[in-house]
């Protein structure tokens, strides 16, 4: 059986205008041709779609069941040439990418987006891990981007482009005892229990731990429980007390006496230098330099 795409599209075209020469008519070819190519699919399927009598020719009930299936097939078939012709040209078959935990609550998915919009065929794995373990999948090659935030030494493989600025602030629920303290000192966060997003692996030491007692978690949404549960204090992205009123609520900003109690940090879209990047990748890369550039 050797059925080809424009046999389908005859076919599909002569079930829809009701004739040979309509549908030769719609597709701009002789009613010839359009004859010849039923008659050639009914030798290749062994089965009669039309009885040719009377002025026009009535599809059989074999040939409305496989109309049915007809335009689906031609949108994967379409579909299955752009992903080919896409791949030729450089696309990734996948794309990986790792969002640090801290950011999941940012608006990060609006890159997400614009790929989809403009790879309609890409997959796209979306990962999320903590800092530390977002930098090893980009070493290790298991994501080819990385959303995090700024560091103060850079890997020699890194390459990165930033992308927004976000704050972090100390919190603690309502009824830890640092929220009760209006002025709390840098030797009461050492002293109290830290809850940390952290890599599992427990030789590398998290970014942004103060305290000398810490429990650690490699899960954003497990930490901020953690702390409205009061076991412990925290840093946690301003953003999210505007999108959940639970923690505006109560959860407290500590008034640090030390040190200004909002951590400012750029985001950077990270990549290894030694990963090839495709198509996608690239465009993104592209995309936030271009609004770097517009922005400034």
């Amino acid at each position: 059986m050797n059925i080809n795409q424009e046999q389908l599209s005859i076919f599909k075209a002569v079930m829809e205008s009701g004739s040979f020469s309509a549908a030769a008519r719609k597709l701009g070819k002789v009613p010839s041709a359009v004859s010849m190519s039923i008659a050639n699919l009914e030798i290749d399927l062994d089965l009669k779609l039309f009885e040719r009598v009377g002025r026009e020719p009535m599809p059989t009930p074999q040939a409305h069941v496989l109309y049915e299936k007809t335009e689906q097939l031609l949108i994967e078939m379409n579909q299955w040439k752009q992903q080919a012709l896409a791949l030729a040209n450089g696309l990734e078959t996948s794309l990986n990418i790792v969002v640090v935990t801290e950011l999941l609550h940012t608006d990060w998915t609006e890159y997400i987006s614009l790929l989809a919009e403009h790879f309609p065929t890409l997959q796209i794995n979306i990962f999320s891990a903590p800092q530390e373990d977002a930098l090893k999948m980009l070493i290790n090659q298991t994501a080819q981007l990385a959303l995090m935030f700024e560091r103060e030494i850079l890997e020699s493989r890194e390459q990165f482009v930033e992308v927004k600025r976000e704050a972090l602030v100390p919190v603690a629920a309502q009824h830890f005892p640092l929220a009760q303290k209006v002025v709390v000192t840098f030797e009461d966060i050492l002293q109290s229990r830290q809850i940390v997003v952290a890599s599992r692996d427990k030789s590398i030491k998290p970014e942004l731990l103060y305290s000398k007692n810490y429990w650690r978690t490699d899960n954003h949404h497990l930490a901020c429980s953690m702390i409205l549960q009061g076991l412990g204090w925290g840093v946690l992205p301003v953003q999210i007390f505007e999108e959940n009123s639970q923690y505006k609520k109560n959860l407290k900003i500590l008034n640090l006496a030390d040190f200004t109690p909002k951590f400012e940090y750029y985001v950077d879209l990270v990549w290894s230098r030694e990963s090839h990047l495709g198509q996608a990748a690239r465009f993104l890369i592209n995309h936030i330099r271009n609004q770097r550039i517009h922005t400034k």
